[in-house]
């Protein structure tokens, strides 16, 4: 039976076909399409969807305003009734629970919604504009940052359509608690002419922050969603996005800093590349006295001047000195690894002084049960892996940084 049943079990990944349409002639065109990352948030652990022949999902959403279509296609499913009860899953039913109220299922309709989105203009204030030129070629391309509020007149039924992205692109995505006023939102647009002449504007990422309270009177504003959609990636977006936050944030004398919720390791490089572009101008941050070690007034002028806290203003000294480091010099590379491999061992090192004050008040059989004997060799393995790794994902930020 299982093996009979095998044909109508699919990759919910696969058969889920995105667009973002500027214009009619985008239904049809392949070349817009694109897929998810994972469906496992709306269709279950395993990602699969039981009980259809030739399953074929459309979600597509106007490229501004998000109005959203959703067609659901097949060529046969399975009846109850011939299969000793077995049911289709049911797919519309899971997608309604995540949708924005107000999704279309008529095509028809969806193209009527089309026509009225070329009066979409972008809610909030404008922050930010920057033009963006193509690796691979290509004309200029104009992208500008919108600020908003929980408040925003019309914002809120808009971040609905667009927090859905959400997830097909973010592990363990949560929509956020609209309730909640110190949620703030930044969102990218494509500036762009129609083929009518007529100015239009495409939504291509966003970023949710939450301002924190920090005693006795000020903020912590933390950095929670980024999501770059994916026909706009590796234009540069994230990092114009990310410094459009601390623009608007760093005038602010209640700002103690900004922080990163929980950041992918490829969010954390491009914060990485950001701050360090930005501490690049710093004094404190000058070759010269990069290679006398991290101090005090690095951490006070990257707090001071970018709202940068004392740990990412470390990590940023790291990088921006080894980007200053002869590493053909063998003495200059040997003493910027140990400076570095100081850091990531201080754990370790706390651990080691709180053994030693276990010894003294512990049995040597209990004692000699608590450590492993191994610890000494684990530690400056786990060292040597970590440094590593470090090393290269600075060395992914120093290359970039070279590029500009």
């Amino acid at each position: 039976m299982t093996d009979a049943l095998s044909h109508l079990v699919v990759d919910g990944n696969e058969v889920l076909e995105l667009k973002l349409v500027r214009s009619v002639e985008d239904i049809e065109d392949d070349d817009t399409s694109f897929g998810p990352e994972m469906c496992h948030q709306v269709f279950g652990e395993n990602e699969n969807i039981f009980g259809y022949t030739d399953l074929h999902i459309k979600l597509f959403y106007s490229a501004g305003s998000l109005q959203t279509y959703l067609g659901i296609e097949y060529t046969d499913k399975i009846e109850p009734s011939k299969s000793g009860g077995l049911k289709p899953d049911d797919v519309e039913g899971a997608l309604r629970k995540v949708l924005a109220p107000g999704y279309v299922s008529n095509l028809d309709h969806f193209i009527s919604m089309l026509e009225k989105d070329k009066y979409f203009t972008p809610h909030g204030r404008l922050l930010h504009s920057f033009t963006v030129t193509p690796r691979e070629g290509g004309d200029k391309r104009t992208f500008e940052v919108y600020y908003s509020e929980i408040s925003t007149p019309g914002f809120l039924a808009y971040h609905q359509r667009l927090q859905t992205f959400l997830l097909w692109y973010v592990d363990a995505a949560s929509f956020i608690d609209i309730d909640d006023e110190q949620w703030t939102f930044f969102t990218v647009f494509e500036k762009y002419h129609s083929s009518d002449g007529g100015v239009r504007y495409a939504t291509t990422a966003y970023a949710t922050v939450y301002r924190y309270y920090a005693y006795p009177r000020h903020t912590r504003p933390r950095v929670s969603q980024v999501l770059t959609l994916p026909p706009y990636r590796k234009l540069g977006l994230c990092a114009e996005l990310l410094q459009s936050i601390y623009l608007h944030f760093i005038p602010q004398p209640e700002v103690v800093d900004i922080t990163v919720e929980d950041p992918s390791q490829e969010f954390q490089r491009i914060r990485d590349y950001v701050d360090a572009k930005n501490c690049d101008t710093l004094p404190a941050y000058q070759p010269a006295k990069l290679l006398q070690g991290f101090t005090p007034e690095m951490a006070n002028q990257a707090c001071n001047k970018f709202k940068i806290n004392k740990k990412q203003a470390r990590r940023i000294y790291e990088i921006l000195r080894l980007k200053s480091t002869n590493t053909s010099d063998k003495t200059a590379y040997l003493n910027y690894r140990l400076d570095v491999k100081n850091r990531l061992n201080a754990p370790f090192q706390k651990k080691k002084l709180e053994m030693k004050k276990l010894q003294k008040v512990l049995k040597p059989e209990e004692y000699a049960a608590t450590i492993s004997s191994t610890g000494a060799i684990e530690t400056q393995g786990r060292l040597a892996s970590q440094y590593l790794s470090l090393e290269e994902e600075y060395r992914r930020v120093i290359h970039r940084l070279e590029q500009d």
